[in-house]
């Protein structure tokens, strides 16, 4: 799953699900059953399918490439910056759907993100990575309060939220 979906925008939302199953010569009672338990785990509604990725939210768009990776019921999970490209307010949303997802799928997930916030929000560990290279593994707390190097601090440091100089004042 990666920013923006990648989605195929002369596909319907059900083509982009099913793309790889019906490649694969899926049974089609199969995959329609499949696509049901999809809907209902990401809470996408079915009268959706039949959209082009135009047509939908960036969310609904996010929850349609999510049903495509988990169409085949892999056992690992990459996304990378699923949630970068959406407002605020629907990133929140999404990121408490994706969490309580996940934690239903009992399946490995990794998120590749440059939001150490949202990290720490999915993460049970964090790998913080530089030019290719582990620099740091552990919690958030671990980066936050036990930094490795200087790398780690600049990199937490540069997160910190504007609102956080509000709340002090």
């Amino acid at each position: 799953v990666i920013q923006e979906g990648g989605l195929f925008p002369h596909l319907t939302a059900r083509q982009n699900v099913c793309l790889m199953a019906s490649y694969l010569g899926e049974d089609a009672g199969k995959t329609d059953q499949r696509i049901n338990e999809l809907c209902r785990l990401t809470h996408f509604p079915v009268d959706g399918l039949d959209r082009y990725p135009a047509e939908l939210s960036g969310g609904q768009r996010q929850r349609i490439s999510l049903m495509r990776a988990l169409m085949l019921d892999p056992d690992v999970l990459l996304l990378d910056e699923p949630l970068g490209a959406l407002d605020p307010m629907i990133r929140a949303e999404l990121q408490e759907d994706l969490r309580d997802i996940f934690d239903s799928l009992n399946k490995t997930v990794v998120i590749v993100t440059h939001d150490i916030g949202e990290a720490g929000y999915f993460g049970q560990e964090i790998v913080l990575m530089r030019e290719g290279r582990i620099v740091q593994k552990g919690s958030l707390e671990d980066l936050v309060k036990r930094p490795a190097d200087s790398f780690v601090t600049q990199f937490v440091n540069a997160q910190r939220s504007p609102l956080e100089s509000v709340e002090k004042r």
